[in-house]
C-alpha cells in the first residue's frame, strides 16, 4: 500500500516563505540562521525561537533575545552567532567584539547576513586563496 499523503514542508523551506514577507533583517537573520543549521537543528532553540500556528511558522525574535541567555546551554561561538543574528534582525547598536569569537565559518555566515541586510548580492563572502590570503 503507497502512502500519498504529502510530507510537511522542511522547517527551513517554511521559515524562507514567512521570511519573504518580513524586513530585509529578519530576512537576512533567517537565512543566516538557515545557512548555519546547527543550532536550528536544535530542539531547545525551536521551542525559544520558532512559533508555530494554523498560519504557519515565524520567528518570534523579541521572545527569543530576552530569553535565549537564560534557557540555552551555548558555548561562547553559539552565544557570539546568536547575539550577531539577532542584532542582524534587529539592527542597533552591535557589541562587535563577538566576531572574534565565532571562528571562521560562524563569521562568514554573518558576514553574508550583513551583506544581505545591506541589499547587496554584489559581495562575495568566502574563503581567499592565493598569494595576498
Amino acid at each position: 500500500m503507497t502512502d500519498h499523503t504529502l510530507a510537511e514542508p522542511l522547517l527551513s523551506d517554511r521559515l524562507t516563505e514567512w521570511a519573504r514577507t518580513q524586513q530585509r533583517g529578519v530576512r537576512a537573520a533567517v537565512a543566516a540562521l538557515i545557512e548555519e543549521d546547527t543550532l536550528l537543528a536544535r530542539e531547545d532553540v525551536q521551542r525559544l525561537l520558532i512559533v508555530e500556528t494554523g498560519a504557519g511558522v515565524f520567528c518570534d525574535w523579541p521572545r527569543f533575545e530576552s530569553r535565549y541567555r537564560s534557557e540555552l546551554a551555548l558555548n561562547a561561538g553559539e552565544d557570539a552567532f546568536l547575539t550577531l543574528l539577532i542584532a542582524t534582525a534587529f539592527p542597533r547598536v552591535v557589541p562587535l567584539w563577538r566576531l572574534e569569537e565565532l571562528g571562521d565559518r560562524r563569521l562568514a555566515i554573518i558576514l553574508r547576513a550583513l551583506t544581505r541586510l545591506a541589499g547587496s548580492d554584489a559581495i562575495a563572502v568566502g574563503t581567499r586563496t592565493g598569494a595576498g590570503a
